[in-house]
């Protein structure tokens, strides 16, 4: 590995994520029982449909 190689693969670790990805995640990190539908058009990421249950004790 060159010193340029490592310089790109260190910009894509502290590169922003898209808001797609990002919105995602948030899901993924606020979703206790759920899904997560990810709708996709001509290869990209077009819309996040998030379900959420809501569970209660006995």
């Amino acid at each position: 590995m060159t010193e340029s190689d490592n310089a790109c693969a260190d910009e894509s670790v502290t590169a922003p994520l898209s808001e797609p990805v990002q919105a995602v995640l948030d899901a993924l990190n606020t979703l206790r029982f759920g899904a997560i539908q990810l709708t996709v058009h001509e290869g990209k990421l077009v819309q996040v449909d998030i379900t959420e249950r809501k569970r209660f004790s006995n």
